[in-house]
């Protein structure tokens, strides 16, 4: 069964770290291969936590993160390992790009429009503090993948989805202060934050801040806001 749909794929033998839920409800992080690879998937081998089809993972080959959608479950008889197929979720970079053939780096589908999209994101570390007013007790994290409209964070621990947070950060030397809400959760890999109540001005000078702390995402030509 393909994990990439009708995409080409490459026979490697990658090693790569990968970090989720397990079937027992507790965080696991842990060295895999991935074989069998394309622009939008991969077949990881070699883990040792079962896994169900629907559940997100995050993966990473030598610096590059990315968060995958399991597909497919195969358990490897006698070896008490499982292999599972792989498609990367909507918007994330292939973290093995690099070791595609030349021919397959561009030949993938391309990426589906997402309309709720409205900022360029961007793979910095962002210092954040969040607070659950609920309990009171301020979470300082660094958000990997950023907008001015939204977050993701890595956690082994998100939030359920709908909590409403209050979020603080620094654009330059202002001091902003908004509400958010968990819009994605992925259980051992992280959660996806809406900044919901970040007025449509702030969101545009945020998005600006950050795209002048990460210029090289901007191609020539490219629109990063609506």
């Amino acid at each position: 069964m393909s994990a990439s749909g009708a995409a080409p794929r490459a026979t490697l033998d990658l090693r790569i770290r990968v970090w989720g839920m397990g079937s027992n409800n507790l965080p696991f992080h842990q060295n895999a291969t991935a074989q069998n690879a394309s622009l939008t998937g991969a077949c990881l081998s070699g883990l040792e936590q079962e896994l169900k089809v629907g559940d997100v993972i995050g993966v990473q080959y030598e610096t590059k993160k990315a968060r995958c959608k399991v597909i497919w479950v195969m358990e490897a008889t006698g070896l008490k390992k499982v292999q599972v197929g792989v498609q990367l979720v909507v918007d994330q970079e292939c973290p093995w790009i690099s070791q595609l053939p030349a021919e397959m780096r561009y030949s993938g589908p391309a990426p589906a429009p997402d309309n709720r999209r409205r900022f360029q994101r961007h793979k910095i570390s962002f210092p954040l503090e969040f607070r659950d007013e609920r309990v009171n007790t301020p979470m300082r994290v660094n958000a990997t993948d950023i907008s001015g409209n939204g977050c993701y964070v890595e956690t082994n621990m998100p939030l359920a989805i709908t909590t409403v947070l209050k979020v603080d950060f620094w654009i330059d030397q202002e001091h902003v202060t908004a509400s958010a809400t968990v819009r994605t959760r992925d259980p051992g890999v992280g959660m996806g934050v809406e900044f919901t109540g970040l007025p449509e001005d702030s969101k545009k000078r945020f998005q600006a801040h950050l795209d002048k702390l990460d210029p090289g995402i901007s191609k020539p030509g490219q629109k990063t806001s609506e």
